[in-house]
């Protein structure tokens, strides 16, 4: 790709998409090709044929998909796999119809096994049962990405895959109960400090490990893999730091500036217990992560003031 080359950000209005639609103009780059959803459902093949007949894209960035939380996706596991079954299959197979010359479809750390060995390495895939609460997201990521590996060895196409870490930043969904985990905890110990809340309630034991990485770093891992990567192979994007659930809710605290008290609800669900990924190939091709944990919260917070995200 050079810098006039027409690339079509798929997603481009949620977190992930924004974020590499900024790191993209920053790099220089001046024919990027957007679409809401309001103007192309992804879900409909048809919709999508008649853009990419239209648009003719040189390259594509996969980063729409529907995305929640635990609550979200226990609670909607069928609209989950299908929407997000449909949106991989159309855009990668039209987009290989159509000879785009380069393709990069954005994953999710889910798709790993449940105990998968940690670090966790790009060879775990398919190796083992999957996160019950979240199972319905990583099948149809795991469609995608093979999807993509295929048309890759048996047609050639530059068609990659890549597989992000935890996600938040600036962008985020802040819904107070369809969100991840750092802006579903910002939203409600912003609440707690507001309403001077004396007590707040964190889900789950606070014991699982985790591993998160800044939207702007993942956007400069986007373009950094869309000009030096082209194998067939999932590639991981992570920090290969993790936190236990309980330090990360006194991060949030510390951030926030909540003067209340912590207490943990073991009747929710924990999730994975560990999960931290393996980079070391992406390591090895140059790119490495620039924005630590704190700094991240305290930009995402800074955001989320300066934006009303919360009302």
């Amino acid at each position: 790709m050079n810098l006039t080359s027409k690339i079509y950000i798929a997603g481009h209005r949620g977190l992930v998409g924004s974020g590499i639609v900024r790191a993209l103009r920053e790099a220089g780059y001046q024919n990027l090709v957007m679409r809401t959803h309001q103007e192309l459902d992804l879900t409909r093949q048809s919709e999508v044929e008649e853009f990419f007949e239209n648009e003719r894209p040189a390259g594509v960035i996969v980063a729409a998909a529907k995305v929640g939380g635990i609550l979200a996706n226990q609670s909607f596991p069928s609209e989950f796999l299908y929407e997000n079954l449909m949106i991989a299959s159309n855009v990668i197979h039209t987009a290989a119809k159509q000879k785009v010359e380069k393709l990069l479809f954005l994953g999710s750390s889910c798709i790993y096994p449940k105990f998968a060995p940690q670090p966790i390495q790009e060879k775990s895939l398919l190796t083992g049962p999957l996160e019950k609460t979240n199972e319905a997201y990583a099948i149809s990521k795991i469609a995608g990405l093979k999807l993509t590996e295929y048309y890759n060895t048996q047609y050639g196409l530059k068609f990659i895959s890549a597989m992000p870490s935890n996600l938040y930043g600036p962008g985020d969904n802040f819904h107070p109960d369809h969100s991840h985990v750092i802006p579903g905890l910002i939203r409600r110990f912003h609440e707690a400090k507001m309403n001077h809340s004396p007590v707040i309630k964190v889900w789950g034991t606070g014991k699982p490990l985790r591993e998160f990485l800044y939207v702007d770093d993942l956007a400069a891992a986007v373009c950094f893999l869309f000009q030096n990567y082209e194998a067939p192979e999932l590639i991981n994007i992570g920090t290969g730091d993790e936190v236990t659930i309980a330090e990360l809710a006194l991060l949030i605290k510390q951030t926030v500036g909540y003067e209340g008290k912590i207490e943990f609800d073991e009747g929710f669900p924990d999730g994975t217990p560990r999960k931290v990924m393996d980079c070391t190939r992406i390591r090895g091709l140059g790119w490495g992560p620039r924005v630590d944990l704190h700094a991240g919260l305290k930009s995402t917070y800074e955001w989320v003031l300066r934006t009303g995200a919360l009302k």
